[in-house]
């Protein structure tokens, strides 16, 4: 009886899922929201320290999404709270932001502008990555998390998992490769190669191209193997976040004569926004479709005066993503508001 009783207040309680696109430096929007939404959960419960980790169950990212992921669940050294803020997962982007997307002269032409080699070095992203996270490995992430990958050699998706790193060093990795393996996106980086604690290795490339909203990925990660598994919409809160975007359009009189060359950045941009509306659309209907539609909320804002290219690291651009997160921020509050009113139920 007592287990049942149990059982039955767990299922009550609605398991919490965040869930953050990829997009490069367009990722420092979803952060801006995310301020906000840490501001609401301190308001709400009245706790000045709480954090992002503390009030989700489980978050998702795929590519710029991966790493923000990984910065709100890092552990402060030695403790097992949150090393970083909200804020502090936005200036990783305005601080390092430059350095990450550095475009040499000699890179730029032994690349010739991405076509026949990356576009950038990832010493810069590398390095950002090492001063944030060190050695820490998936395992001592705070809380069950998905950051999504894809593996070239094997030819099937690969998620990393704190939930089955913790009972298995053949899925624990070092956070900072788990980054740099998420965000190793064609064209722009090199793939990443890297060990797991087994040491396997493992050619990994941006999960975006298969996942850019992991939101779906993240139900049905929950629904199979995380804690309160085999929940159903009706049982989860689900905040979705996008990192904003204006669709450029492709004349049918110019793309009908298109090759292969003048095809690949317009195919990788339809994809991962395809693909990213397809999971909102599948998502929307699951929830409709038991009547709690509140229980999902998605914002991918406008981009206002920012660049829609996922690389832009001009102080300029920086300072007008930060200002479309803000606005988006404002723009939905209210929603916010009654969303973390839910999660901090």
């Amino acid at each position: 009886m007592a287990k049942a009783k149990t059982e039955a207040a767990s299922r009550a309680k609605k398991f919490r899922i965040l869930s953050i696109d990829g997009g490069g430096i367009r990722g420092i929007i979803p952060g801006q929201i995310l301020v906000k939404v840490e501001k609401l959960i301190q308001e709400t419960t009245g706790e000045k320290d709480a954090r992002i980790a503390d009030y989700f169950d489980l978050i998702a990212g795929t590519s710029t999404g991966g790493i923000l992921t990984c910065v709100y669940l890092a552990p402060a050294p030695g403790t097992s709270r949150p090393q970083y803020t909200a804020e502090d997962a936005v200036r990783f982007y305005l601080d390092r932001g430059d350095e990450v997307f550095d475009l040499s002269l000699w890179q730029r032409v032994r690349s010739v502008g991405g076509l026949r080699d990356e576009k950038y070095a990832a010493d810069g992203l590398e390095e950002a990555l090492d001063d944030h996270f060190k050695e820490m490995k998936v395992s001592e992430l705070l809380r069950p998390c998905l950051v999504t990958a894809y593996d070239i050699q094997r030819r099937r998706a690969h998620f990393f998992t704190q939930h089955d790193a913790k009972t298995n060093d053949a899925w624990d990795f070092l956070v900072k490769d788990v980054c740099r393996a998420t965000s190793a996106a064609p064209t722009f980086f090199e793939a990443a190669r890297v060990k797991s604690m087994t040491q396997v290795p493992y050619a990994l490339i941006d999960g975006g191209l298969f996942a850019n909203n992991p939101t779906l990925c993240a139900y049905a990660e929950a629904r199979s193997k995380v804690q309160f598994k085999n929940r159903i919409a009706k049982e989860m809160l689900i905040l979705s976040l996008g990192t904003g975007g204006v669709k450029r359009q492709y004349p049918y009189k110019l793309a009908k004569d298109w090759g292969a060359l003048e095809w690949i950045v317009p195919v990788l941009d339809i994809m991962m926004s395809g693909v990213a509306e397809t999971v909102d659309y599948q998502l929307g209907m699951m929830f409709d479709a038991v009547n709690a539609q509140d229980q999902y909320l998605r914002i991918n804002p406008d981009l206002g005066e920012a660049d829609n290219d996922m690389d832009d690291a001009s102080q300029a651009n920086l300072n007008a993503l930060r200002d479309a997160g803000q606005e988006a921020a404002e723009k939905h509050e209210s929603e916010l508001r009654d969303f973390v009113a839910k999660i901090c139920a």
